[in-house]
């Protein structure tokens, strides 16, 4: 991303089906780029603690089973990469990166007491609309495995989607005489994309299973279980399994836990306990220094001594 993009060299580094977008919008690229770097890094942080790290993220673009195969954790790969990407795209518009768009339309509901609309919000419907164009071209050309997996992606795409919408709100910035904020300019602005990574980590957790089955006309998807719950539009959604990541197996995408670090007090996933599988751990004591018996010296600094310290560091087995 840090040079510019060359419609003959970097456009076919991508699949046939984004290729086009690609060459008709190359100056949206940077930002598909950072919205790629971002997911990958956003995801590695929200699962740290887990089983299943998100490691494999880095393999990119050949993933393993674990992410090619409709399972849970590509659901979550999949509406963080929509979300990450619309957005990227919104925030370029806003920030004038982008020549063929600009600030968001202004809301049409009026302003509150004692502010106004103004400022230079995110033009989240562009980001939207291009987004989605570029994640979902692969499943809506019928590329991307069957027909299922291609339907499980979009949607999970679209609910990516939908928790970035909802998280557009009101940003304001205060004008008056020494910071008085006797008005204020408002505009509608996105958050950061870790609160979006949040979100869907608790849908992540609460995701159901299902199976492409034509109901009436046409196939949809629907709960594998028949007293589950119908799915709605904000619903992760998966079609297989998950292992459950503990010891390596390639044609399953588990990497395992072994060497994994671990918390010894905890009782949560990063426990030795759970992420070990049970298997037990390791101990082994690490010395390292650390700024201590700080003074504040008039005027102005702060000196610190170096002190040694021992810790005990947990590994799984």
């Amino acid at each position: 991303s840090g040079v510019a993009w060359n419609e003959s060299q970097h456009c076919r580094l991508l699949v046939p089906e984004q290729l086009q977008l690609c060459r008709r919008h190359l100056e949206v690229m940077p930002s598909i780029v950072r919205a790629a770097r971002r997911t990958q890094a956003l995801c590695q942080q929200s699962f740290a603690d887990m089983r299943w790290n998100c490691s494999s993220i880095r393999r990119a673009p050949s993933f393993g089973p674990d992410l090619l195969t409709g399972t849970r954790e590509a659901a979550f790969v999949h509406a963080l990469a929509a979300a990450a990407v619309a957005q990227g795209i919104a925030r370029s518009c806003a920030s004038g990166e982008l020549p063929r768009c600009s600030c968001g339309p202004g809301p049409s509901e009026p302003p509150a007491p004692g502010s106004r609309w103004g400022g230079c919000g995110d033009n989240l419907s562009h980001g939207l609309q291009l987004g989605a164009a570029f994640t979902d071209g692969p499943a809506r050309a019928g590329a991307g495995g069957t027909p299922g997996l291609r339907a499980v992606n979009r949607h999970n795409g679209a609910v990516g989607r939908a928790v970035l919408s909802d998280s557009l709100d009101t940003r304001c910035k205060c004008h008056g005489v020494s910071g008085s904020c006797s008005v204020k300019t408002c505009w509608k602005g996105l958050p950061d994309l870790g609160e979006i990574a949040s979100d869907l980590k608790s849908r992540y957790l609460a995701a159901l299973k299902v199976t492409h089955r034509l109901v009436g006309p046409r196939k949809q998807l629907i709960p594998k279980e028949g007293d589950a719950r119908p799915v709605t539009e904000m619903d992760l959604v998966y079609l297989v399994n998950s292992p459950d990541y503990c010891t390596p197996n390639p044609q399953l995408g588990s990497l395992g836990t072994q060497d994994r670090p671990c918390n010894r007090s905890s009782v949560g996933s990063d426990s030795c306990d759970l992420l070990c599988c049970g298997r037990g751990y390791n101990t082994y004591t690490e010395e390292v220094q650390e700024r201590c018996h700080c003074r504040y010296r008039w005027c102005c600094s702060v000196v610190c001594r170096r002190c040694r310290r021992s810790l005990d560091r947990h590994v799984c087995k």
